[in-house]
């Protein structure tokens, strides 16, 4: 394995910190808050995206103005956890729109699902019509986001 590959120094973690803070920030920017100059950050911040340190790059959008106000999370229970049942589950999920996050968990329920929707009467309509398609669901529990005290997309570094 080569030096720096798999290992981060304080610089690269600044790095990352900074861009999961503000992703549009300038290369000349970032150097300068890190003390580089342009072209070492720049390679710095290319090793960490060839390496998988840095996914992609998104912004972060307003729910309340585009239609999504609501948020629901919903424990679900498959009849089966059998490989094919659960790769069929996963498949079917990740063509949902309205579900923008999606966990396999331990313990009293299998699935862990989190809900964007206009408002209650449009996730009644995805909770009989929708979530109801989804073959081997045997139950489901919805918890309706009253107000959202954390939400974050950030790493502690």
């Amino acid at each position: 394995m080569k030096k720096g590959q798999d290992t981060l120094d304080r610089t690269d973690l600044k790095i990352l910190d900074i861009l999961q803070r503000e992703c549009r920030i300038s290369n000349v920017e970032l150097a300068n808050q890190i003390h580089l100059s342009p072209t070492p950050c720049l390679e710095r911040v290319r090793r960490l995206e060839k390496n998988g340190y840095i996914e992609k790059y998104v912004a972060h959008l307003n729910p309340k103005k585009l239609k999504a106000n609501l948020t629901a999370y919903v424990q679900l229970s498959l009849a089966s956890t059998s490989t094919e049942a659960v790769k069929e589950f996963n498949q079917q999920i990740s063509e949902i729109d309205e579900i923008v996050e999606c966990a396999m968990v331990a313990g009293q329920f299998d699935y862990l699902i989190k809900i964007r929707t206009e408002n209650m009467e449009e996730y009644c309509k995805f909770l009989g019509s929708t979530l109801a398609s989804i073959k081997g669901v045997t139950q489901t529990h919805t918890y309706v986001v009253m107000e959202e005290v954390k939400s974050t997309h950030l790493i502690q570094l």
